[in-house]
């Protein structure tokens, strides 16, 4: 093998595992990773959303401080009465922190009502993550739902 060719193979190399990440534990700070889920249920009563959601970390790393995004299908009253912690960021979207997260446990229960501009007989609400202190989760199919949620007066689990 000529000079050029073994240069080639040294560069592709040295290349791989930098796109690979290297040798295990040769990457200090890597990004920490958790798996994130929410649960919980929605009542739909007339014009009022009544909302409980518990967040829960899988690991393999505690998260700590997250926040999630609640987003509904119709618009939402002017007038709200949250939670502190949660905050209106938009016509139809509310965002709520939901603290330190540790591995294997469930989170903090957020309970909160938000008013509807009018009465819906149907709404569909979405959850997913807000911000997740920063961790990366791989595992994107639990924590992002879409729940349709009937004026009956029942809970509709999620």
């Amino acid at each position: 093998m000529g000079v050029r060719a073994r240069t080639w193979v040294l560069l592709g190399g040295c290349l791989g595992a930098v796109v690979a990440g290297g040798p295990a534990g040769a990457v200090s700070g890597a990004t920490p990773r958790a798996d994130l889920s929410f649960h919980g249920s929605a009542v739909l009563t007339g014009d009022r959303v009544e909302v409980r959601l518990t967040p829960r970390d899988a690991g393999p790393s505690a998260v700590k401080d997250a926040s999630v995004r609640l987003r509904w299908s119709v618009a939402l009253a002017e007038r709200q009465e949250l939670p502190a912690a949660c905050a209106r960021t938009g016509e139809r979207t509310v965002v709520c922190g939901t603290g330190a997260l540790a591995v294997g446990r469930a989170g903090r229960t957020l309970r909160l009502t938000v008013g509807l501009r009018r009465a819906a007989s149907e709404v569909t609400l979405e959850v997913e993550p807000a911000w997740n202190g920063g961790v990366s989760d791989p595992d994107r199919s639990n924590d992002r739902l879409k729940v349709l949620v009937l004026d009956t007066g029942d809970a509709y689990a999620f």
